[in-house]
């Protein structure tokens, strides 16, 4: 069994972003040469999220003002977490969003259904982050 690994880099200019990254998986895919196996894709920080859904703006928006609802960034004052960060916030958020999706991978590609996408949620951006990609298989 083979196994690849590597990390991608993200510089999110603003506190809360949605970013496709399955061009990303898929060329780590391409680099990695398996064709059968699994692609496991994980945030490396614990404010960040990544998950699988569709690539729509519309969709995008609901996930932004859903999330709010829930977890709202302001007034800081309401998280007993805050104090050196004001970020419990995006703690919520990414633990409703999740921390990571494993991808088949069928004939030396991503085996999704209709419409699936990978994104990578910032919800503390503003900072250098990074993603994980593990693929293993034959």
């Amino acid at each position: 069994m083979k196994s690849y690994r590597k990390e991608l880099w993200f510089d999110v200019p603003k506190r809360r972003m949605f970013i496709n990254i399955t061009p990303q998986v898929n060329e780590c895919l391409k680099e990695s040469g398996i064709k059968e196996g699994l692609v496991l894709v994980n945030a490396m920080h614990i404010t960040a999220s990544v998950f699988i859904n569709d690539d729509e703006s519309g969709l995008h928006g609901d996930f932004e003002r859903w999330l709010e609802k829930l977890a709202p960034e302001k007034p800081y004052s309401q998280y007993a977490h805050n104090g050196y960060e004001d970020n419990a916030d995006a703690h919520l958020k990414r633990t409703i969003m999740g921390r990571e999706v494993v991808v088949a991978v069928t004939n030396g590609k991503l085996d999704f259904g209709p419409w699936e996408q990978i994104f990578y949620g910032e919800f503390d951006g503003m900072r250098r982050k990074r993603v994980l990609v593990k693929i293993i298989g034959e």
